[in-house]
């Protein structure tokens, strides 16, 4: 049926009018801001995060890790905690390494590839063991928490070093001990200072606690300053055995010494003197919770569920390990790089990619008191804790491990703690001292790929 001439005229004037409406109406949402365009949006967004959510609820919306069933709730959390520390950290996108790995140093492929997909692995893994480990010292209370976490951070160089010891490899221990202690207090303390001074301009931090951590660390300093010049002072006059052998009896007494100075060290940290590492943390707890409305840490993993990844995070470090040391030598031969500069500038960067990615974030939020207990306690622990008990350990399996390291060695790890110190004296920080631990460690890193083994 055709329309006649004035029904389609007067379609065509109803068509006008309703455009011209629609056209006022986006003219005056425009002049009023957009708020019509803007609420419409907000609710197509809500429509989809709305069904998003539905996916994952049972039909009294309920989201399913909190459903009564049995049967539905155990699944539904294990894949739920499973995905939220899966995504705690980009790096995480790595973990494709950690089955290669494996799989290529059982199947004992080209040593290469073995060094090359296990060092790749351990850097995620590195991230998870830090993330159970903050997870699980939440409860613990923020000093004792921040114990914890220095001591499963420094669990990769130690499960490396344990591993690396008992295949004999005695200069791998050594520079792998050295090199995250230089990793800690020059690259990833100078890495805070940078991306804090450069968001902040200036920042402040607890000179109380950083000047009796770097006390602590002059006194490590010391600890391989005097084995390293006895050495040299003892000279022709004794057999290398003698000397040898001298050097082991001091290196057993001062590692006890030192490891009893770490025990009095955390009887002061946690008991006598709590108040010190306490107070910088009591205005932060005493405020909003978060004013920028972010939920605070340790709400992904029951305690339970963090000690079972910690349990398994540690199996999967300590496998990866064993590749990864077990290639070395080859890699020493065709790659031509010395033993030395793996173990000081490889390893470390690996065991401390966790550490590192922790210590620059909370610096960019200005929690400098919490970098600085991360980058120097961590080194510190090392110095006082690790390293000690490694020489104590090659002492009872017969491994002649000793705190004697090369002069260069010893005098590149005083130089890198008397800087730090100055630096961190005044209790303050910029990006150009960040730039300044940043540029010696790479100067550091370059004297150690051209030293000979």
């Amino acid at each position: 049926m055709t329309d006649n001439p004035a029904t389609t005229k007067m379609r065509s004037n109803l068509r006008r009018i309703a455009s011209g409406g629609k056209i006022q109406q986006i003219r005056s949402s425009t002049e009023n801001g957009g708020e019509t365009v803007a609420a419409s949006l907000h609710h197509h967004i809500d429509e989809h995060t709305a069904l998003l959510h539905r996916t994952f609820q049972n039909s009294d919306g309920q989201p399913l890790y909190e459903d009564e069933r049995t049967w539905v709730r155990w699944p539904a959390s294990f894949g739920y905690t499973s995905w939220q520390t899966l995504t705690s950290n980009p790096v995480n996108v790595l973990l494709v390494f950690v089955p290669l790995g494996i799989a290529f140093g059982a199947s004992h492929g080209n040593p290469t590839v073995v060094f090359i997909l296990n060092f790749l692995a351990i850097i995620p893994l590195a991230s998870l063991l830090s993330f159970a480990t903050e997870e699980l010292s939440v409860k613990l209370g923020q000093t004792l928490g921040g114990l914890m976490n220095a001591t499963f951070g420094n669990a990769v160089e130690l499960i490396v070093s344990i591993v690396a010891l008992k295949n004999g490899e005695i200069r791998i221990v050594q520079a792998s001990m050295l090199g995250s202690i230089l990793s800690n207090i020059l690259l990833v303390l100078g890495c805070c200072f940078l991306a804090g001074g450069i968001k902040h301009k200036e920042q402040s931090f607890n000179s109380t606690v950083a000047s009796t951590m770097s006390s602590l660390m002059a006194v490590s300093t010391a600890s391989l300053i005097i084995p390293a010049t006895l050495y040299a002072a003892m000279g022709s006059s004794k057999p290398t055995d003698t000397k040898t052998d001298n050097i082991l009896i001091l290196s057993h007494g001062t590692s006890i010494i030192l490891l009893v100075l770490y025990a009095m060290y955390l009887f002061f940290q946690l008991k006598t003197h709590a108040h010190l590492f306490d107070e910088e943390s009591e205005p932060e707890a005493g405020g909003d919770g978060g004013a920028d409305g972010q939920k605070p840490e340790g709400h992904v993993l029951s305690p339970w569920a963090a000690g079972i990844a910690l349990v398994i995070v540690t199996i999967a470090v300590a496998v990866c390990a064993e590749y990864l040391v077990d290639s070395i030598d080859s890699i020493v031969e065709r790659a031509h790089i010395s033993r030395t500069f793996i173990g000081l500038i490889l390893l470390p960067i690996v065991g401390n990619a966790a550490e590192h990615v922790t210590a620059v974030v909370v610096a960019t939020k200005n929690k400098m008191d919490l970098a600085i207990g991360v980058a120097i306690g961590s080194s510190m622990q090392i110095a006082l804790l690790v390293t000690p008990f490694l020489v104590i350990l090659g002492w009872a399996i017969g491994q002649p491990m000793s705190l004697q390291f090369e002069i260069f060695e010893t005098v590149v790890f005083f130089l890198a703690v008397l800087v730090t110190n100055y630096l961190i004296s005044d209790g303050k920080s910029n990006y150009l001292e960040g730039a300044m631990l940043l540029g010696m460690y790479m100067i550091i890193a370059l004297a150690f790929y051209v030293y000979p083994d």
